[in-house]
């Protein structure tokens, strides 16, 4: 039996966000001849090592198609402020469009492999096919909507809301992409989590053990399971009637 923490995350493209790029809906075999042409190479990248730093020139999006990567700043006291996850089937660079160059690191926490979009070709493609302008609009959508929940989540939750928002919404995004949808593995650690949700590395880790003292989730390392999913949400502040 394989070792689940081993299990690398793969999407199929027509779960992937690739594919709103390259293949939106209702286009002629043409305009699918040349969106093919859009993917010019795939790289790979080893856990640990960074696709692009802050302020390297923004020249491509890159949409995962293995692998699990973070997005971080480097705070003035040297510490990593983690700003976004991100798995098989999401696109990460939109960061660098603005002023063409990137504004945070993205980091493999686990051997990866990217498709490289050089965006001058998107823009290229966009102006024969507008299918795919409107696609990457809603992609840039998307990103900004997330961000604007994260930042949500870090300005009014209490440390056992902003972990349960974060099991939740990662369980969903995985799920939507074929996995399960009550079990993961975490490819980030404690101290990346707390990180990314505002809270230290001692919070994050006594919040685990209460959601599992209490039966709410089974951790076991890396591999959690929720085990009651609606209990999780009931963490999460209920709107007002």
């Amino acid at each position: 039996m394989s070792d689940p923490l081993k299990t690398t995350i793969k999407v199929a493209c027509s779960n992937c966000n690739l594919r709103e790029l390259c293949m939106p809906m209702g286009l002629a075999q043409e305009d699918l001849d040349k969106l093919d042409q859009l993917v010019a190479t795939r790289r790979r990248v080893k856990r640990g090592t960074t696709l692009f730093r802050n302020g390297d020139p923004f020249e491509s999006l890159f949409a995962v198609r293995t692998g699990f990567f973070k997005t971080c700043l480097t705070s003035q006291d040297g510490r990593d402020q983690v700003t976004g996850f991100q798995m098989a089937g999401e696109i990460i660079g939109l960061d660098g469009i603005v002023n063409e160059r990137h504004t945070c690191d993205a980091v493999a926490l686990e051997d990866a492999e990217v498709c490289v979009m050089p965006f001058e070709r998107i823009g290229e493609l966009a102006r024969e096919v507008g299918a795919l302008q409107h696609n990457l609009h809603r992609v840039m959508s998307r990103e900004i909507v997330r961000e604007h929940g994260v930042m949500l989540l870090l300005g009014t939750m209490r440390a056992e809301e902003r972990l349960a928002a974060f099991l939740l919404n990662l369980v969903q995004r995985l799920h939507a992409r074929g996995f399960s949808g009550s079990e993961l593995i975490l490819r980030m650690t404690r101290q990346e989590i707390g990180s990314y949700l505002g809270l230290k590395l001692e919070t994050v880790s006594r919040t685990f053990s209460r959601f599992a003292e209490e039966g709410i989730i089974e951790v076991d390392y890396r591999h959690v399971r929720i085990v009651d999913v609606e209990r999780l949400r009931a963490v999460m502040p209920q709107p007002e009637k």
